[in-house]
């Protein structure tokens, strides 16, 4: 639905901090750089402190350069866990990340790229971030395992509701229905625009699931289809907000996917109560808690990187 989620939890954050960050970003990186740190053999320039203090500032961290210095001191060896793993995502990954970001933000990869520099950031050393955003959970996956994706048994699902009061949770149960107005990647920049107005223009005579599919025949390149049931906590994090808005029978806004551009139809909506809804809530609850350990293992894991390391101050 609308293809992979948006780079990682902390990029989602950053895209919030930044429609009000980047407008008053002060250029800041210093012309001339020198060696401030040497990880494991690796490099790190005073430019590129300057430039990560730069990329707080734009997410409203405090700490400044040194902050900056510790954080650029992890990534070069959460990088050099990544490679060694072999668990890097693709460069078309990351761009198609960043292609997706600058969306979100109502900008062009060459906007974005322009206010980064301006920034004292640079689209560069934003993609280096996002490859290593991207690439890391993989690798602490990998050592304290996934988990966690595995049905419920019918005796945990029982042991699960006794412990709620013998009640099954009740969750919201939606019927989806997705319509992408494609947009070819040689084409992408060139008609990306375009395709989103004519997408938005559309919702307003969207006549219903039943109707979609003759309604997206009288228009060039849109597909349409049936997601069927969906609890909730089921719906893509990029998307669940958007339908959460969406009323019975309405859309959801549009948004900018690597298809094209999409939106939803809220075919139907209810309140359910059912062992499948007990399930998926319990699964929902389960995974939150994992998430939370998965942010203590990442911790973990660089203290003990940390130690292996040979960092040497300049």
């Amino acid at each position: 639905m609308g293809g992979k989620l948006s780079i990682t939890r902390a990029v989602s954050t950053l895209i919030l901090a930044c429609g009000i960050a980047f407008a008053a970003a002060p250029a800041a990186v210093q012309a001339a750089s020198k060696v401030v740190a040497v990880v494991n053999g690796t490099p790190i320039t005073s430019g590129d402190v300057a430039k990560r203090a730069a990329f707080l500032r734009l997410q409203r961290h405090a700490g400044g350069q040194a902050a900056a210095r510790q954080e650029l001191i992890d990534e070069v060896l959460k990088r050099a866990e990544v490679v060694r793993v072999g668990a890097s995502v693709s460069t078309s990954d990351v761009d198609a990340a960043v292609g997706r970001f600058a969306a979100g933000n109502k900008l062009t990869v060459q906007q974005l790229s322009q206010v980064l520099d301006q920034a004292g950031v640079g689209l560069d050393h934003f993609k280096s971030y996002v490859a290593v955003a991207m690439s890391w959970p993989r690798v602490v996956n990998a050592r304290f395992g996934g988990g966690g994706s595995g049905r419920l048994s019918n005796e945990e699902l029982v042991r699960r509701m006794q412990e709620n009061g013998g009640n099954k949770p009740v969750t919201t149960e939606y019927f989806l229905q997705q319509v992408i107005f494609v947009v070819p990647a040689a084409k992408r920049n060139a008609i990306i625009g375009k395709r989103q107005a004519e997408a938005n223009a559309s919702r307003a005579k969207y006549p219903g699931c039943e109707q979609a599919k003759v309604f997206a025949a009288t228009m060039r390149d849109v597909s349409v289809r049936n997601l069927g049931r969906m609890m909730v906590q089921e719906i893509p994090g990029d998307w669940k907000p958007l339908v959460e808005k969406a009323g019975d029978g309405n859309t959801t806004a549009t948004r900018v996917t690597e298809k094209g551009v999409e939106y939803l139809g809220i075919c139907k909506k209810r309140q359910v109560s059912d062992d499948l809804a007990a399930e998926v809530v319990f699964r929902a609850e389960d995974i939150g808690k994992k998430d939370q350990g998965d942010d203590s293992n990442s911790k973990k894991y660089i203290e003990e990187l940390r130690k292996r390391a040979q960092i040497i101050d300049k």
